[in-house]
């Protein structure tokens, strides 16, 4: 079984090789809005360089985060995932709008379309496509929820570029207020997408419980010598969770006793919800 920091290695060199496989998209995506005047590819290649300021920061965040907890952050560092991940929404709802308004006042203009240029986007969604089942694949072997995410977000770079290419092509023939709807519809996904990693991070940075409650009550009642859950507390430090609980015992058992109840409350906490750091005290009743 892998460590945790080779897990992290693996997920920095994933990370900057989808970062090289950006780069080249966004390349091309600008390359071809820029020759046959799209709005909607030119959006779309917006959106690819938040992926690549995406990886930039995941790479970064990922070899910070793996730093073991120190005087400073007890807890360990695993936050600043986090936080970095809403750095991200934030940015992707400033470039939304900011594509939504440019969608507005535009003025009319004459969109080309050509086979090198329509190429040349079909091959960026192949590669998209490649390098979403890729991220996927891994994600799902390390159990790695910020590769799962970036592959989710790659998806929809998927997404995204089938309806660009569609609306492209038709305002090419004519119909160019399809090239506007488009551009609308980007900006609508990457809101989407901002709004669903709000969804994800805020409840870490406001401390929300990151277990059911009931459920991690009666499995620890149904330890042995465990007579009350006084209290109950859990939280997210970046994908990891942490638990801490005060539990009444008979007042009668020795310290060893005690101590071996606290152990199987944390083989329980570990195997069965996944816990990662469990912080036991102990009250006689």
């Amino acid at each position: 079984m892998q460590t945790r920091t080779e897990k992290d290695s693996q997920v920095q060199r994933i990370i900057l090789v989808e970062g090289c496989a950006n780069f080249l998209v966004l390349t091309v995506k600008l390359v071809v809005g820029l020759a046959t005047g799209s709005l909607a590819v030119i959006g779309d290649a917006v959106h690819s360089l938040t992926d690549i300021i995406n990886n930039i920061v995941a790479w970064v965040v990922v070899d910070h985060a793996s730093a073991p907890a120190d005087s400073g952050h007890p807890y360990g560092h695993r936050k600043f995932e986090t936080i970095a991940v809403f750095g991200l929404a934030s940015l992707l709802v400033v470039l939304a709008f900011e594509l939504a308004m440019q969608a507005i006042r535009r003025g009319s203009v004459v969109i080309a379309s050509g086979g090198l240029e329509l190429g040349l986007m079909l091959g960026v969604l192949a590669v998209n496509i490649a390098v979403t089942a890729w991220q996927h694949a891994w994600a799902k072997k390390l159990g790695s929820d910020l590769l799962h995410a970036d592959a989710s977000h790659t998806f929809t770079d998927v997404l995204t570029t089938i309806v660009v290419i569609g609306g492209w092509q038709l305002s090419a023939m004519g119909f160019l207020w399809l090239d506007r709807i488009c551009a609308f519809g980007v900006a609508g996904l990457i809101f989407y997408l901002a709004f669903k990693l709000f969804q994800r991070v805020v409840p870490a940075l406001v401390d929300e419980s990151a277990m059911d409650q009931i459920a991690v009550i009666n499995a620890v009642m149904a330890v042995s010598g465990v007579e009350k859950v006084i209290r109950l507390r859990s939280r997210w430090v970046g994908s990891d969770t942490f638990v801490d609980m005060k539990i009444l015992v008979d007042s009668r058992l020795s310290t060893g006793e005690s101590h071996a109840i606290a152990d199987q409350i944390e083989s329980v906490l570990e195997q069965d919800f996944n816990a990662m750091d469990v912080t036991i005290h102990i009250e006689p009743a």
